[in-house]
């Protein structure tokens, strides 16, 4: 059949950030093991699409540290060391504490009920063993500050790094400190809620650095 012409061209950036996303959350949730060899042309034919986005996306999880790539041999996926964990949670948890700093003075009620709401959907799932509930939960909450912050450079670092603490999040979150981390939360939304930035921004640094630097 002919080819339609009034058929709107899929944008090729959006088909990028979607490969490297669904890539990037095959890794954190062990879809793809550590040290598991990745072929362009296996993933591509995976993830139904050309070869070209696949390379693109696998250059920007090497950025990342989630995969170690050998120009000419092979591409594999990163058995995160625990530099790579500690130095990664450490600018995770600074850019938290510069989010929560500078949301602070302009976080209304609503901001602090949608935290409340996540902390109380976060300490369920803890009790339930239910470790990707968690995770969602968590994200919903620490969201709200970076959101109000509005801070682009903020943003994408944590765009950048924060996967590579997804592991170290689940070993925590499976132990006893998931429950430490839901009494961290509510001190946090304490804070927040008393208008206190410096005490809130220190909480937030408090939560992240908290974080085991292994696996």
């Amino acid at each position: 059949m002919p080819i339609p012409r009034n058929t709107p061209v899929i944008d090729r950036r959006l088909l990028r950030d979607d490969v490297y996303h669904r890539l990037r959350e095959a890794i954190v949730d062990g879809t793809l093991a550590p040290g598991e060899q990745l072929r362009d042309g296996d993933l591509a034919a995976w993830l139904g699409v050309s070869r070209t986005p696949v390379r693109e996306a696998l250059l920007r999880l090497a950025e990342a540290g989630l995969v170690a790539a050998q120009p000419g041999r092979s591409t594999t996926v990163s058995s995160l060391s625990e530099r790579t964990v500690r130095e990664a949670r450490d600018v995770v948890a600074a850019m938290h504490q510069l989010a929560v700093r500078e949301s602070v003075p302009h976080l209304t009620e609503a901001h602090l009920d949608t935290m409340r709401k996540a902390n109380t959907r976060f300490r369920a799932a803890i009790k339930k063993g239910d470790i990707e509930a968690a995770l969602v939960a968590d994200d919903a909450l620490h969201d709200v500050p970076v959101s109000v912050a509005s801070n682009r450079a903020l943003a994408t670092v944590l765009e950048q790094f924060t996967p590579v603490l997804r592991r170290a999040e689940r070993l925590a979150f499976s132990s006893v400190a998931g429950s430490a981390s839901a009494d961290r939360h509510d001190e946090l939304i304490e804070a927040c809620a008393a208008g206190d930035a410096d005490r809130a921004a220190g909480v937030a640094a408090g939560v992240w650095s908290a974080l085991p630097a292994v696996e």
